[in-house]
């Protein structure tokens, strides 16, 4: 199991931008306190790959800085070198999670899940799609044969869903805030839309349902997950009412369902917009320990497990 890190490859921002980019740096840190060997500096994705999920012509333009001023509005993040550098790392990480996942049971991104990138275009902060442009390439390399892409984070996965509608091996599943961007969705396989305020109990619940039917459906040999931290109540761009303890609860039910169909589990971080950013960093570090108790090796294991006081 291999952990892949992109907070070497810091994303400049003006002062005041409500997109957390710390936050990479921080979960790095506090995830390098129980998996600090397994943890390995993303790879760049290349043209190619992108290729296989994304327009070569807006990879050109957003690669060379030549993108349309409106379209670069749309994705909400001023373009830099360090943009593209940070963009093409984040995409690496997940064709590299994948890998691993196949070969090893589970890989880690700990970043991406940049879910609103359409094929020829970025949005809501996602530059390029790590998940469609993984999935494509696993399945055009036939080291997969059936996709699942989990998606819980509190955004609906309009980018994965449009990108992959044509590729009936790629199944797409997203539960997510009713009222809350996009305003304009796309048809995942199957969505969920969650009213404001869901809490614990009924977010579980409705969770609890809907994962057996989507594994029946797919039988994926590779699932993508992807965690985000925005269904918390504490989080400002999410409207959902989730505890830190019922974002756990999540984790293990996904993990736990990976486990039972014997799936591969490719896991990304996605969203996560609470103040105080400890808050974030805290859920997605358990995330990441609980995949880590459930997949890693016994050394790795035992880490993980020693870092929650069992």
């Amino acid at each position: 199991m291999r952990l892949y890190r992109t907070d070497q490859f810091p994303l400049p921002l003006p002062a005041g931008h409500r997109f957390p980019a710390e936050k990479y740096r921080l979960l790095a840190d506090k995830v390098a306190a129980f998996a600090a060997p397994w943890m390995e500096p993303a790879p760049a994705a290349t043209r190619q790959e992108l290729a296989q999920a994304h327009d070569p012509h807006y990879i050109e333009a957003m690669l060379s800085g030549t993108l349309d001023p409106r379209l670069q509005r749309e994705i909400g993040l001023p373009w830099s070198p360090e943009l593209v550098e940070r963009s093409l790392r984040s995409v690496g990480a997940t064709i590299a999670a994948s890998r691993c996942a196949l070969l090893e049971g589970c890989g880690v991104n700990l970043a991406g899940g940049t879910h609103h990138a359409f094929r020829a275009k970025g949005s809501g902060f996602c530059v390029f799609n790590d998940v469609a442009v993984a999935a494509m390439l696993m399945l055009s390399e036939a080291r997969a044969r059936r996709v699942l892409v989990v998606d819980l984070d509190v955004h609906q996965g309009n980018g994965t869903a449009a990108m992959t509608a044509d590729e009936p091996r790629i199944y797409t599943f997203s539960m997510h805030g009713a009222r809350n961007f996009p305003f304009r969705r796309e048809a995942s396989t199957l969505d969920i839309d969650l009213p404001d305020n869901t809490d614990d109990a009924a977010y579980l619940a409705a969770l609890a349902q809907a994962l057996p039917q989507v594994f029946e459906a797919s039988r994926p040999d590779l699932v993508f997950y992807l965690a985000g931290a925005d269904p918390y109540h504490g989080d400002r761009l999410g409207r959902l009412g989730l505890s830190k303890q019922g974002l756990a609860e999540r984790d293990r039910m996904v993990l736990d369902a990976c486990r039972r169909h014997d799936a591969a589990l490719a896991l990304t971080m996605a969203g996560g917009y609470a103040v105080p950013i400890e808050d974030t960093v805290t859920i997605q570090a358990e995330t990441v320990r609980l995949a880590c108790a459930a997949f890693g090796d016994a050394e790795l294991r035992g880490a993980a497990s020693r870092i929650n006081g069992s």
